[in-house]
């Protein structure tokens, strides 16, 4: 382990690897949070894919991002700390071992014999603070009451609000947005398009909202709007600052367990968080205004993350955890509160 002299005074190049999911991405921000409040004066550099990147971008705790690529092996051991965030993937321990003097990971799996510092992966607590038990091996510890905020450019935000004003949403209309899709991980995560029209219909009779579906995948939302009685819109042609900026001017987002759902958290937007195949202990929208719907039956969680496990839906009544969530409870989350 460190010694006291090590992280206080010795610790000035710090390398956090984080290549996969969004919402996890969202989930460290907390913890290099803490690494920046612990060390002030230190580089804290990020280790990213394309998929990833965006969600660093901006942010001031941060000194550089860093793609994954050839260009890394000019940095061999260039790092005082590599912390790796990756609960699984074997890459990111093989980057860890080569880039770092000294390695933090999670303690499970083959990959582990890399690391010099090993913590075990909680899952009975939220990630974010598992991911900070990993900075805590070098005294980088909090326990936040909300997320980090993912910044947008100027320029992205002027576009999402003329996006806005064309399609006839003003600042004063109860904008909701939904996210009926999630990553080609675990498609199983996702509600039904039948319930997520029927949810929108209702929200738009009751509560006079505008809706908009945050989802890239088009058939998708066509198929949602194809069953709907009332009119609803989409974020067709945004990139992810621009949708990040979309979601921060909606009043309420509904989802299901998957990036965007943690984008909402992260921008202080009320959030309500569909849960099945995995536990919102780990992953549901962090903050304490925020809610999750999950109904636990024998196989749920089926998901399992930190083990790299994504199984199809096995249950003989195909995504029951899911189906166990009905439309008055999401409506009631908004009447309770």
């Amino acid at each position: 382990m460190f010694s006291l002299k090590y992280f206080l005074n010795e610790i000035k190049n710090i390398l956090v690897i984080r290549l996969w999911t969004i919402g996890e991405s969202i989930l460290t921000l907390p913890m290099i949070h803490a690494l920046r409040k612990k060390f002030p004066k230190a580089k804290i550099n990020v280790l990213v894919t394309k998929r990833s990147k965006d969600v660093f971008v901006g942010n001031k705790d941060i000194n550089k991002i860093i793609l994954v690529g050839l260009r890394n092996l000019k940095l061999f051991r260039t790092f005082d700390v590599v912390i790796d965030t990756e609960p699984y993937l074997r890459l990111s321990a093989l980057l860890s071992f080569y880039l770092g003097e000294r390695r933090i990971g999670f303690s499970h799996g083959i990959r582990s014999l890399l690391y010099t510092d090993k913590i075990k992966f909680n899952d009975k607590q939220h990630a974010v603070l598992t991911f900070l038990d990993l900075s805590k091996v070098v005294g980088a510890w909090y326990k936040p009451d909300k997320l980090i905020k993912l910044w947008v450019s100027e320029r992205d935000k002027k576009i999402v609000k003329n996006y806005l004003k064309k399609i006839g949403i003003k600042k004063t209309d109860f904008l909701i947005g939904i996210c009926p899709g999630a990553a080609e991980s675990a498609r199983q995560r996702m509600w039904s398009a039948e319930r997520f029209a029927e949810l929108a219909d209702k929200l738009i009779e009751e509560s006079k909202a505008k809706i908009i579906f945050i989802e890239k995948n088009k058939n998708l939302i066509r198929k949602i709007q194809s069953l709907m009685k009332y009119k609803s819109f989409d974020s067709d042609g945004l990139n992810i600052k621009q949708i990040t900026y979309l979601i921060e001017n909606c009043k309420l987002f509904i989802s299901n367990d998957t990036g965007p759902m943690h984008i909402a958290a992260a921008q202080g937007v009320r959030t309500i968080g569909l849960f099945g195949p995995n536990t919102p202990i780990r992953y549901g929208p962090y903050g304490k205004e925020n809610r999750a719907l999950y109904h636990k039956i024998g196989c749920s969680p089926c998901i399992n993350p930190h083990k790299g496990a994504f199984p199809k839906c096995f249950n003989k009544e195909f995504q029951k955890c899911l189906k166990l969530i009905n439309i008055e409870e999401v409506l009631s989350c908004l009447k309770n509160d």
